[in-house]
């Protein structure tokens, strides 16, 4: 077990911590796996998906639903960072991290005092994500599965949490809000991407019809703002690109 992964025990709540274990590099806290439902979520527990993930499927899905001038993939990351106001020491929960494209860029800037959880509820992209991380020598991150409606880790253990291109999969989303929102520590920062309705009334159209055939909840544009402000987050930041937004904030 790794020094990160082992740091990562400490910080689950003390019934979790006593039946998580150890799976392909990462900790399993669902022994009996996770029910998810929608297009949306079962491909991204296909091993076809994984391996195309980081280098062509989030980048080209993306450029869809940011449109030709939104920000790319490293602009991402940039608002990413940003939004969290990472320093040197930080720890950070990457909720919904996929194979860790963002988990190893917030290792690398919170250094070695620092940790860096990436969470999910797809095997294959965790089992991806521990092989990328070795492969870069990235040793102060840690994987962990797990349901990010029920998140296993003690309150405030978080300086920050980011969800990017996932909340809007989740069957509760705002379940999920609460969660984060619990296992950060005061003046802790959230960092968000998520989907965001037009006001055009031709492509609402078109987003009900998409939403109802993947299983993504297509968020109103105060929605994710909205409750984020009622979970007594202040500094609230937005940006719109096309059908979707960046939020961030700082939890009062």
């Amino acid at each position: 077990m790794s020094t990160a992964t082992e740091r990562t025990l400490g910080l689950l709540d003390a019934a979790t911590r006593a039946s998580a274990h150890e799976v392909d590099g990462y900790l399993d806290t669902l022994p009996e796996g996770l029910e998810v439902g929608g297009v949306a979520q079962n491909l991204m527990r296909s091993g076809a998906v994984t391996s195309i993930y980081e280098r062509w499927w989030r980048p080209g899905l993306g450029r869809l639903v940011k449109g030709a001038l939104g920000p790319g993939m490293a602009d991402e990351h940039r608002i990413a960072r940003l939004l969290l106001g990472l320093r040197p020491g930080d720890g950070v929960l990457d909720l919904a991290c996929g194979p860790g494209n963002f988990s190893r860029e917030f290792a690398s800037v919170v250094g070695p005092d620092g940790l860096v959880v990436g969470f999910d509820a797809s095997p294959v992209m965790l089992a991806k994500g521990v092989s990328e991380a070795r492969s870069a020598g990235v040793t102060n991150l840690s994987f962990v599965h797990g349901n990010a409606t029920e998140l296993p880790f003690r309150d405030s253990s978080f300086d920050a949490a980011c969800c990017f291109a996932a909340l809007h999969m989740f069957d509760n989303p705002f379940a999920a809000l609460d969660e984060m929102r619990r296992v950060l520590t005061p003046g802790g920062q959230i960092a968000i991407l998520t989907s965001c309705r037009s006001k055009s009334g031709a492509f609402r159209a078109y987003e009900q019809l998409v939403g109802h055939g993947s299983g993504m909840r297509l968020f109103e544009r105060d929605e994710v703002t909205d409750a984020l402000r009622a979970r007594g987050f202040s500094d609230i930041q937005q940006r719109l690109s096309g059908f979707v937004q960046f939020v961030g904030g700082r939890l009062s």
